[in-house]
């Protein structure tokens, strides 16, 4: 049993960490709504406009995508297909070559299809607000929550630039990152920076599991039958052994 319960420790170490922000920043919550249709519509199209230009979802295709959120085949080739040999039947891949992605990034661009079950959708949403001006960087910003993040900041247009506040530490020394601090703003405000930043982690969230709600439905009619089964059980099971209690 203590092996069992090391070995579980173990597993969840990684995830640990990955709610905690990696390096010790706060996660916002997300408060995202799968149910939200526009919400998730919004998202898809957010993600398409500025972030698969890189990042691939190849596990999910466009015409499914369309009818899990309410969209038409004529609304998926309008509004999300934009090469003529795409069909809505392929998966959502982007057009960037893994050597390209190396040779610009200094690694191969991961496909996002799963990043909010790898990581959580706190952990994505706090990403893609964290990002401040360090002109160390290759790309000049980094990252609150991911160190020395090797992408740049495809929604500075819309959020502004930001820089970082540190702690005060010992001896004068720079504390811990403690927080960030818009000196440039955006197109956006940030109330609808932050709801362009929800509607892109719904929707990485449904592409990570499409059948969350319908598995959440049907799990409590499962529950249900369990409880009906168990009643009768018991009851047989007194039928049965009435005779000797």
């Amino acid at each position: 049993m203590k092996r069992l319960l090391i070995a579980s420790m173990l597993l969840l170490a990684p995830g640990l960490v990955s709610a905690s922000g990696g390096g010790g920043y706060h996660l916002e919550d997300a408060d995202i709504d799968l149910a939200d249709k526009e919400s998730l519509q919004r998202g898809a199209r957010y993600f398409v406009d500025h972030c698969m230009g890189c990042h691939s979802l190849g596990y999910m295709r466009y015409n499914r995508m369309g009818e899990d959120l309410g969209l038409d085949e004529v609304q998926v080739r309008r509004g999300f297909i934009f090469d003529v040999k795409t069909k809505p039947g392929d998966p959502m891949v982007s057009a960037m070559r893994p050597a390209d992605g190396e040779q610009w990034f200094g690694t191969a661009v991961p496909d996002l299809t799963l990043v909010t079950r790898w990581r959580s959708p706190d952990w994505v949403f706090t990403y893609l607000k964290g990002f401040y001006a360090d002109e160390n960087r290759p790309y000049g910003v980094n990252n609150a929550v991911f160190p020395d993040v090797g992408m740049p900041h495809v929604l500075a247009g819309l959020q502004g630039v930001q820089k970082a506040v540190y702690a005060k530490g010992e001896d004068g020394h720079q504390g811990p990152l403690e927080g960030l601090e818009l000196t440039q703003p955006g197109r956006l405000p940030e109330q609808e920076y932050d709801q362009v930043v929800r509607d892109l982690t719904n929707f990485l969230t449904y592409v990570g599991e499409p059948m969350k709600l319908e598995r959440r439905r049907l799990g409590i009619y499962v529950l249900l039958f369990l409880g009906v089964l168990f009643a009768l059980a018991y009851a047989l099971k007194k039928e049965y052994w009435k005779d000797i209690h």
